[in-house]
């Protein structure tokens, strides 16, 4: 897929989240982020399952058993890394379900285990 990566960094998918989708490990937490975007936009329910902490893992999503939702962009407010193995990246994604268009605007905590980045865990803003 030659085309513009859909978590909106301006760049291919090819050579965006694609590698990390193949097990390329994310240099940072907000690369892990944006792959976890594409994720859901592209059905990688495995991808998402792999990038979420150990001890926070849900069972699986069944996403294919989800009301159908068209994900239609992604804006990074905020990026901090909290200390040499944390970090938080603050978002808002939109998209579409049952046609009634929506936002997530979330924090979301991660950890870096052994040089890979995971999502922990999310806090939900107003």
């Amino acid at each position: 897929m030659t085309s513009p990566c859909p978590c909106e960094s301006g760049k291919s998918y090819t050579s965006c989240c694609e590698p990390l989708h193949k097990g390329m490990s994310a240099r940072t937490a907000e690369a892990l982020m944006r792959s976890r975007y594409t994720a859901f936009v592209l059905g990688l329910e495995d991808y998402l399952l792999k990038s979420w902490h150990p001890s926070t893992r849900p069972a699986p999503l069944n996403l294919a058993e989800e009301p159908p939702t068209k994900w239609l962009g992604l804006q990074i407010k905020r990026t901090e890394n909290t200390s040499e193995t944390t970090a938080i990246v603050e978002f808002v994604a939109r998209y579409k379900t049952a046609g009634k268009a929506e936002r997530l605007h979330e924090t979301s905590q991660f950890e870096r285990i052994d040089g890979n980045w995971y999502y922990l865990s999310g806090e939900f803003n107003h």
